[in-house]
């Protein structure tokens, strides 16, 4: 189904200077990691903001510098160098070096009129209550998304509230085109115009929190419950159940079951074309285009609980994990990565 999207929120903001925090050791709680132009890394975590590593001080940024919240679920770089964070509770904040500003959604937010703001291909995405932010021309406005009108102009489906649209994975594919993760309602793929959705074979219903174009561009949807997701352009199957990793039983009764991959976190791709599928319970799942490992603490991981994958500039590969920091594989094993 194709729905056309007209509705339009703006945001306002406010700027915020900051102190330096030096520190000795990462937080446990990772939930997002990016490195900058500069070479700098940045770690998101789930309740303690943000830290920026130089490769010799690390440095931790919250609240009381101006992040709109300290749990910090996305990092980008603009084109000017500016960092931005997507923060807990559908906040945005950005950093120029000096001073954070935080877009605040209280009494400042308005309708926009104008029916045709569509967003540039340079534009910077972010998760929202009932869609997502988009920042171009110096603003940060709302698109809201649903399967129908109604959903769209629903005044449940807002930027601040939760609910079954709420948007939890991002992903801007080769080909300019916007892909949204819901909380309930599937996937749906944005061209500018229309929404066009993906609900079948389970991926409606738990949340996707992994959104992931390969370099074939093939799209991998990662989904809390149900599994892995592929749409090679044509056809979505579910992996998962193709080879057998599914857990029907988690969303019956929550139960657990080692050795599947049903609870996807974080999707990722290293330099030679593996696909690499983080899951909450099951470690970190490599994926080669023919044969398909896992890799657990057995292995050396240094949990089994993965928020995210990242690729840095010298190709080697980052995990943030619950409970015990970042891990590092060096090409060979996993290692914990330590302040040095």
């Amino acid at each position: 189904m194709k729905t056309k999207s007209t509705l339009l929120l703006l945001l306002f903001a406010f700027s915020f200077s900051f102190s330096q925090v030096v520190k000795d050791k990462l937080d446990e709680n990772i939930r997002s990691i990016f490195q900058d132009r500069k070479g700098n890394y940045w770690f998101g975590t789930n309740a303690a903001g943000v830290y920026r590593y130089d490769g010799k001080t690390l440095i931790q940024f919250t609240v009381s510098d101006g992040l709109s919240n300290n749990q910090v679920l996305s990092i980008q770089e603009d084109e000017l160098g500016n960092l931005w964070f997507g923060t807990g509770l559908f906040g945005v904040s950005k950093f120029d070096g000096e001073t954070f500003t935080t877009f605040s959604h209280n009494e400042m937010l308005f309708l926009n009129k104008e029916t045709e703001n569509k967003p540039k291909p340079i534009s910077l995405w972010f998760y929202a209550g009932g869609g997502a932010f988009f920042y171009q021309d110096n603003k940060l406005t709302y698109l809201p998304i649903g399967k129908t009108e109604t959903d769209i102009k629903n005044t449940q489906n807002s930027a601040k509230n939760l609910s079954r649209f709420s948007v939890y994975a991002l992903l801007k594919d080769s080909k300019g085109n916007l892909w949204f993760g819901t909380q309930a309602a599937g996937v749906c793929c944005y061209d500018g115009n229309s929404f066009t959705w993906f609900t079948e074979k389970g991926l409606a219903g738990p949340a996707v929190l992994a959104l992931f174009e390969d370099k074939k561009g093939n799209i991998w949807m990662g989904n809390n419950g149900a599994g892995l997701f592929c749409y090679d352009g044509k056809t979505l199957t579910n992996f998962s159940q193709e080879k057998k990793l599914d857990n029907p039983n988690f969303q019956l009764a929550g139960e657990a079951k080692p050795g599947t991959l049903a609870r996807i976190y974080a999707i990722s791709e290293d330099q030679n074309g593996t696909l690499w599928i983080g899951t909450v319970d099951n470690g970190v799942w490599l994926y080669d285009g023919k044969n398909i490992t896992n890799y657990t603490t057995k292995d050396g991981l240094t949990s089994n609980a993965i928020n995210a994958i990242y690729k840095d500039k010298e190709d080697e590969m980052w995990l943030g994990t619950d409970q015990n920091g970042l891990c590092k594989f060096n090409g060979k094993t996993f290692t914990k990565f330590e302040v040095e």
